[in-house]
């Protein structure tokens, strides 16, 4: 089942109507109706009722998108919230390297006062905590230098910034952020792959799965970096799918064959 994303989104955000000062233009836009006059929505085509949102000349009027320009908004913003989101979490991870960097020695004691208590209910599921590989672990990182976690969590800080630097500028569907988003994202791409090569697991596949599509598709939709004709194209591909801009050209095509239908006529 197809996708109406333009009145799914007029739906919740209402309609967007505006008033060209072109006279021909106005009238494709406007309808007089027993209960008022009516305007086309610059989204999703449809006549609604009442003043319109705007009025000027047709070349100052917003840019509403619609069709596909209107999905790829949504898909990106799907992609903003969520590198926003993991740029929070890793934000999270830097301050706690960080406070435990500082507090090594209470930290360890607690853990080894929790070890304590846990294990006769792990001698009771026959599970040897004292060789586990996740308590190994931990114990291990008891070892580190203070330079080295704070080294670990200032590079957890700079990681976390891009993130949300990168997703607060695809929210707002800045350039710079999409061309940020594919470097950024692309840089990791090697060390994902290598992560596979010591140990798989679904999480990680779908990682390496997620960010080569989300690089894959911002790159071509967007036409980085010269791609399928760079950024004149995709302008040109935005302003197409206005609908003044249709309106506008379907107007100059019908009083294009008035004309020429006339000169035919002509003796």
């Amino acid at each position: 089942m197809k996708i109406d994303w333009n009145r799914r989104t007029c739906a919740r955000r209402g309609h967007v109507t505006y008033s060209p000062a072109e006279d021909e233009l106005r009238e494709r836009l406007h309808a007089a109706t027993a209960l008022g006059d009516a305007w086309r929505c610059l989204r999703c085509g449809d006549f609604a009722l009442g003043a319109p949102h705007g009025s000027g000349p047709a070349a100052d009027a917003p840019l509403v998108l619609r069709g596909k320009a209107l999905r790829d908004l949504i898909v990106m913003r799907f992609i903003a919230a969520e590198r926003f989101l993991r740029g929070l979490f890793v934000l999270l991870a830097a301050v706690a390297v960080y406070r435990f960097s500082n507090s090594r020695a209470a930290v360890r004691r607690l853990f080894q006062e929790n070890l304590t208590v846990f294990r006769p209910v792990a001698r009771h599921f026959h599970y040897d905590l004292d060789h586990s590989p996740v308590v190994d672990t931990i114990r291990k990182t008891f070892e580190y230098r203070h330079s080295t976690l704070v080294i670990v969590a200032a590079a957890l800080a700079a990681y976390a910034a891009i993130e949300l630097v990168e997703g607060v500028g695809l929210w707002l569907l800045k350039r710079w952020a999409e061309y940020l988003a594919v470097v950024a994202t692309a840089a990791f791409l090697p060390l994902e792959i290598y992560e596979l090569t010591g140990k798989v697991s679904w999480l990680k596949i779908a990682t390496l799965v997620i960010n080569i599509l989300a690089v894959l598709y911002i790159l071509l939709s967007k036409r980085l970096f010269g791609l399928r004709g760079g950024r004149a194209a995709f302008e040109a591909e935005r302003h197409s799918a206005s609908l003044l801009e249709v309106e506008a050209a379907a107007g100059t095509a019908t009083l294009g064959g008035g004309q020429h239908g006339g000169h035919g006529g002509r003796p």
